[in-house]
């Protein structure tokens, strides 16, 4: 039997099996709270600061005051990293609320909840092609800004969840979302980007999140000479891109070589996707923030 995880849960350090969550906590019962996606690397935590940074913004933009500094916080993911001995992982830090009572009023919660899981991957690296995905385009529309946030990484994600189960439904491993007006947004938990005359653009971050992997990959493009803009496209730019892939913070950059039926480009991850998949993976893989001192 593996060695079962350990979780941080407002600062004790439990057993998996042992970190039980409130059932009235308003994280469970509406959604209420914020998360992160981060990974470690070969014992470091890959933009450590900027994903702790990022979460007390979306913590701040719903209106919860976590109950540790951000800088107790940072110590808290190296410590929980630590404890499960990883060198290559996703964690999960979350906010919540916290308890409260029945109703959606934030001002029975007395105390956000504090939660760090982390989990071991595989640091194998991936073939572009091994990695490439099908898309189809969602009826559902991405949630828009006037209702929430898009920089605010929230834990109600049934917009998100919808679209990747239509695309399931229908055979692939992805979904593609437009904005109200018919832009192109985001995938369901990744950042889009598209490749025209060795150009790149994706959208900009009216509808969706500032990703911190969208955002390596700007400056690596661009530290490789790529025009790189951030404007408004439909689908019809997709459909007629030479190359499209995805960005987050597990998956790094994945190639799309086919949307709603269509081949992008010859159906086959492109020259510059795959360029910039081994420049990521290498960048990723040699900087961060020290597990072990």
């Amino acid at each position: 039997m593996p060695e079962e995880l350990t979780v941080c849960l407002n600062g004790k350090f439990v057993p998996t099996s042992q970190a039980m969550v409130n059932v009235y906590d308003h994280g469970l019962l509406y959604g209420d709270g914020c998360f992160e996606g981060i990974r470690a690397y070969n014992k470091k935590v890959f933009k450590l600061d900027e994903h702790v940074a990022r979460m007390y913004r979306s913590a701040e933009k719903i209106g919860l005051t976590p109950p540790i500094s951000a800088k107790e916080f940072r110590e808290l993911i190296l410590e929980t990293c630590r404890r499960n001995k990883v060198s290559d992982a996703y964690i999960r830090p979350v906010f919540t609320r916290g308890v409260g009572e029945l109703g959606i009023s934030a001002k029975t919660c007395k105390s956000p909840s504090v939660i760090i899981i982390v989990k071991p991957v595989d640091p194998a690296v991936k073939k572009p092609e091994e990695k490439a995905l099908r898309l189809i385009t969602s009826k559902y529309v991405r949630t828009p800004p006037q209702s929430l946030n898009p920089n605010v990484k929230s834990l109600n994600y049934l917009n998100n969840i919808l679209a990747k189960m239509e695309a399931e439904q229908k055979g692939v491993e992805e979904a593609l979302l437009l904005d109200k007006d018919g832009y192109v947004s985001e995938a369901s938990a990744m950042n889009v980007f598209i490749i025209k005359n060795g150009a790149l653009v994706t959208p900009t971050t009216e509808t969706v999140l500032e990703g911190i992997t969208r955002g390596t990959l700007i400056e690596l493009a661009k530290q490789r000479k790529y025009n790189v803009s951030e404007a408004k496209f439909r689908l019809d730019d997709v459909y007629s891109a030479d190359e499209m892939f995805l960005t987050g913070t597990l998956a790094e950059l994945v190639p799309v070589i086919e949307l709603d039926g269509k081949k992008i480009g010859d159906g086959k991850p492109g020259k510059i996707t795959t360029e910039l998949m081994r420049a990521f993976s290498e960048y990723a893989r040699s900087a961060g923030a020290e597990i072990y001192k």
